[in-house]
């Protein structure tokens, strides 16, 4: 495949607009073009090592689930290794691509993923997706009436304000006059601009209805997951099914107050990678993360819930094998798509 058609058909995989605003994804590195991509390598993290496999591999575009480019960089040298990652891939004429948070989000992303490893449950998002083009533009509506003796000069300063879009008049009769019914959307900046303009005439400000534009939820789609599982079962037992998921011998676990191995758990909150922000202040039996501060495990304890930590890529990495099977399927096997075999933990017990 073309890589620009390839990149299209990520995208539409999972989109990068449900990515977090924080986050760096989509194509970050890419050969001069025409780039025709054979195989696909996935990897969850870009290491030097990774890199090299990637290179042997013989490899056209690389995803990595983390984006290997996060912080801006002011030089491309073979001083740090995340300069010397761009500079072999642009030598092998290999691209990068990182969807990170836009596969948290996703219905078939990480997060449900590893919510396979609690067993039969059922799951709804921590933090709803909202649908990221609707409405198209502003953050709030505004509608007033206006008579033929003030309409032209309150549209004309209206015209006048930054960030005013879909600006409509329609003729409407009130109490029996002609009138103007003026519609308009505008940002939260603008609002205040638009209204401070409409006090000035006591008749116009009298008639002005204000409407938040709400964006709507999309349905499984949004950052962590909560799950209610089919039947309790006991933390120890809980342990283990997640263990044997990620393919790990050992976790960490911080017992919450008054509970033991033998307590029972029914809703668990998840979230792959770094878990912190995402599982505060949520209601549960147990927290299932790769990592969270120190403070906010001693948090999750004190509210007497459990939480077990198992290093942040080992919850995301077992999830590389089921993504290469979804995009065969969604790639209509047009590319070769193989799984890093380097790819592993930084972290690990001794």
């Amino acid at each position: 495949m073309n890589l620009r058609e390839l990149v299209s058909a990520l995208n539409d995989f999972a989109s990068p607009a449900l990515a977090e605003s924080w986050d760096n994804v989509g194509l970050l590195v890419e050969p001069s073009p025409p780039h025709t991509v054979k195989t696909l390598f996935l990897t969850n993290d870009l290491t030097e090592e990774v890199m090299e496999e990637a290179v042997r591999k013989k490899a056209d575009l690389v995803l990595s689930y983390h984006p290997p480019i996060f912080a801006p960089l002011k030089r491309v040298t073979w001083k740090t290794w995340k300069e010397r990652l761009v500079v072999r891939a642009l030598e092998n004429r290999i691209g990068i691509y990182s969807p990170h948070t836009a596969y948290d989000a996703v219905p078939h992303g990480v997060n449900n993923w590893l919510t396979k490893g609690l067993g039969t449950c059922t799951s709804v998002p921590l933090h709803p997706s909202t649908a990221p083009s609707s409405p198209a533009e502003g953050t709030h509506r505004v509608e007033f009436c206006a008579d033929a003796e003030h309409l032209d000069a309150v549209l004309s300063k209206i015209k006048d304000i930054p960030e005013i879009s879909c600006l409509t008049t329609l003729p409407v009769r009130v109490e029996g006059e002609e009138q103007t019914r003026v519609s308009l959307n505008c940002s939260q900046k603008a609002l205040l601009e638009v209204m401070a303009l409409l006090s000035q005439n006591s008749l116009l400000y009298h008639k002005t209805e204000i409407l938040l534009l709400q964006k709507p939820l999309l349905p499984h789609t949004g950052m962590g997951r909560l799950c209610t599982l089919s039947e309790p079962l006991s933390l120890s037992d809980t342990v283990e099914r997640i263990k044997g998921h990620l393919g790990l011998p050992h976790v960490r676990l911080a017992l919450g107050a008054g509970r033991t191995l033998e307590s029972p758990v029914e809703k668990v909150a998840v979230c792959a990678g770094s878990g912190s922000s995402v599982l505060k202040g949520t209601e549960a039996d147990l927290y299932l993360t790769g990592e969270m501060s120190h403070h906010d495990v001693l948090d999750a304890v004190a509210n007497g819930i459990s939480v077990i930590l198992c290093e942040h890529s080992n919850t995301e990495r077992g999830f590389l094998s089921e993504l290469r099977d979804a995009l065969t399927i969604h790639l209509q096997n047009k590319i070769n798509i193989i799984v890093s075999e380097k790819d592993r933990d930084p972290l690990q017990v001794v």
